[in-house]
């Protein structure tokens, strides 16, 4: 799986938790979470454990710690991928 997929995959994880859904008309890496799509801090636990579910890794407190924006969660899925299998 490359970061295209999973970037796509991500945004179709968070898209269930934005509030606003134009506010993701122009999601990109640099997109930040929290700050740009208004996704609360307990709703981005959520967002891990489903990236987690769906992509089949484990992402530590201290990774989920820097996902601030969706190109970190990519960087680190792709990081888990790439361990994992």
């Amino acid at each position: 799986m490359d970061a295209k997929e999973i970037f796509h995959k991500l945004v179709d994880i968070i898209k269930q938790y934005v509030k606003e859904p134009e506010r993701l008309e122009n999601v990109n890496m640099d997109t930040k979470i929290i700050q740009d799509l208004k996704v609360n801090s307990a709703r981005l636990v959520d967002i891990i454990i489903k990236c987690e579910d769906a992509f089949d890794i484990e992402i530590q407190d201290d990774d989920a710690d820097e996902i601030k924006t969706i190109g970190d969660a990519v960087r680190i899925v792709e990081q888990k991928l790439c361990v994992t299998h």
